[in-house]
């Protein structure tokens, strides 16, 4: 299957993006990190051993140990497009961390943006 180009880019190539999109609005690196780990179910281990072995977002997403089920409580907008709306599911992943991250930066509270009941 031909997929988008950021499929095969790492995750760890992207991560310091998300992490300063997160620090310029005064939220943390570990809060970045609690996201990851929310929607993936990777632990904080797992997650700094998939950042080091420069993993792509292809198998970051087939590997994580439990996809949140909450995470498909997350709606709205990422570039120009209605996350629920997209219909690859690796794509849709993808923005859904997205989204996360710019919820975050926006200031959002966290048990908001983990979807907490």
């Amino acid at each position: 299957m031909a997929g988008h180009r950021i499929y095969s880019m790492s995750v760890a190539s992207v991560y310091p993006h998300y992490v300063t999109k997160a620090e310029k609005k005064g939220r943390t690196k570990e809060e970045v990190n609690e996201i990851l780990c929310w929607l993936t179910g990777y632990d904080e281990r797992e997650l700094g051993e998939q950042l080091e072995r420069g993993t792509d977002f292809e198998r970051f997403f087939a590997e994580a140990p439990a996809l949140n089920p909450s995470r498909k409580l997350i709606t709205g907008v990422i570039c120009g497009v209605r996350v629920e709306d997209i219909e690859e599911p690796l794509m849709q992943e993808i923005r859904y961390l997205d989204k996360l991250v710019d919820e975050l930066a926006r200031g959002k509270a966290m048990e908001k943006i983990l979807r907490a009941p």
